[in-house]
């Protein structure tokens, strides 16, 4: 069994994550530009990455992505390796730093720093040359990992990669060298993984042990390994259909992100979503409003779990038994479910009964697994799980008054426009 490193339990363990995309594409209404867009047009009148993270901490975030360097080339921080930068803006005078603002900000909050560095470049002129680039992405990715303090993950997209050839043992070298503990996602060494789509959305099974990873929605490369890996998956999804803000663009409801929560956190994966800033650098008011919705929502139905007392297993192990506590019956109607990973994924069934009934079943557990039961009363829960040496870490039950699971709206369409952009 392939067990998680302590960097990848830890990891899984924040849950949710807050991505930020902000860049030249903010202030010309795009989701991808082909890196010719002028520097001059980044003016953010009143940045304010204090309150990006605020908006992260009232999600429920626990760590904050960034978009160091989109696909358009375009570095938020000033870089040693291209003029097409914020140093060649008029924000702050062309003396601006995004990234160290934000990495501020991130410290001040309590919360993790991810960096996003596109690998595919449409304005630096080296890209056309692999060997040429490859300094070029080296230094870029080494001014990122010894600036900024302490990185908690490192975000390589593969879109437009197909057929461009990487010099991933010397990306790997600078990561181990400056930012061991930071997770990798998707792309050479990765030590996380894409869940393959960007609605947000995982479904049961949730397996963290695979052999590949898919690359991007936008081309079909994937990228297998020699051997299986512990790869536990994250979900990326935008609070509004794109990706940048769009004045012409609105957020998700409150029901459709409470939807994504249940079928990524709640199945055992991370999530992390999208709230872009505008141009003036400030996040909309429509988009705080309902993320900030979310993440109280969240709280009030999961932030004071009833912990069940677990017994010692019994049937070689495959069978939990739990004793809600409490002076009598316990009314609940969602179960919460969390397997000890410290050896490995291995739960991939279970079935959960309340006093001898059947009131759940479902394939993987992982570090969360959340299902809607009730409202149900009872006093003792039993889990029999399906998996050589499966173990649960923890069983809690929940009163939120809610008794269905929320729905992706069905006519929710996401954008495809992004190539053509």
């Amino acid at each position: 069994m392939i067990a998680p490193t302590p960097g990848q339990l830890a990891w899984q363990r924040l849950g949710i994550g807050m991505f930020v995309h902000f860049g030249l594409n903010t202030f010309h209404g795009k989701e991808w530009s082909d890196g010719t867009l002028p520097a001059e047009s980044f003016a953010p009148t009143d940045l304010d990455a204090r309150e990006w993270v605020d908006v992260a901490v009232a999600a429920g975030a626990r760590y904050l992505v960034l978009t160091a360097k989109h696909h358009d080339g375009f570095c938020l921080w000033p870089t040693s390796t291209t003029d097409y930068s914020v140093a060649s803006s008029p924000w702050r005078a062309g003396r601006g730093d995004v990234v160290a603002e934000v990495a501020e900000a991130c410290r001040a909050a309590g919360i993790g720093l991810g960096l996003y560095l596109s690998p595919w470049d449409r304005s630096h002129p080296a890209y056309a040359d692999p060997s040429a680039y490859a300094d070029v992405y080296a230094t870029q990715l080494t001014e990122l990992c010894t600036r900024y303090g302490d990185l908690v993950e490192l975000w390589f997209d593969g879109a437009g990669s197909e057929g461009y050839a990487y010099d991933w043992d010397r990306i790997t070298a600078v990561l181990q060298a400056h930012q061991p503990g930071a997770m990798v996602f998707n792309m050479g060494a990765p030590t996380i993984r894409w869940v393959g789509n960007e609605d947000g959305l995982a479904s049961d099974p949730v397996e963290y042990v695979v052999r590949h990873t898919q690359m991007s929605n936008y081309t079909i490369v994937t990228s297998e390994f020699a051997e299986a890996l512990y790869l536990p998956p994250e979900c990326d999804v935008s609070v509004r259909r794109g990706w940048f803000w769009r004045a012409d663009d609105e957020p998700k409801t409150l029901e459709h992100l409470l939807a994504i929560y249940y079928r990524s956190v709640g199945l055992g994966a991370n999530l992390l979503l999208n709230v872009p800033p505008d141009t003036r650098g400030r996040i909309d008011a429509t988009d705080a409003v309902v993320v900030r919705a979310f993440g109280a929502e969240v709280r009030r139905r999961f932030g004071s779990p009833r912990e069940a007392v677990l017994s010692e297993p019994t049937a070689a192990g495959s069978r939990w038994r739990a004793e809600l506590t409490g002076d009598g019956p316990v009314t609940f109607d969602h179960v919460q479910l969390r397997e000890d990973l410290v050896s490995g994924q291995r739960i991939t069934g279970h079935t959960v009964r309340l006093d001898g009934r059947t009131v759940a079943q479902g394939g993987t557990v992982g570090v969360d697994r959340i299902h809607v039961v009730g409202p149900l009363t009872g006093t003792t829960l039993e889990v029999e799980l399906v998996g050589e040496g499966a173990r649960l870490a923890s069983i809690a039950v929940h009163a939120t008054g809610s008794t269905h699971a929320p729905q992706v709206p069905e006519h929710y369409v996401a954008p495809t426009d992004y190539p053509e952009d």
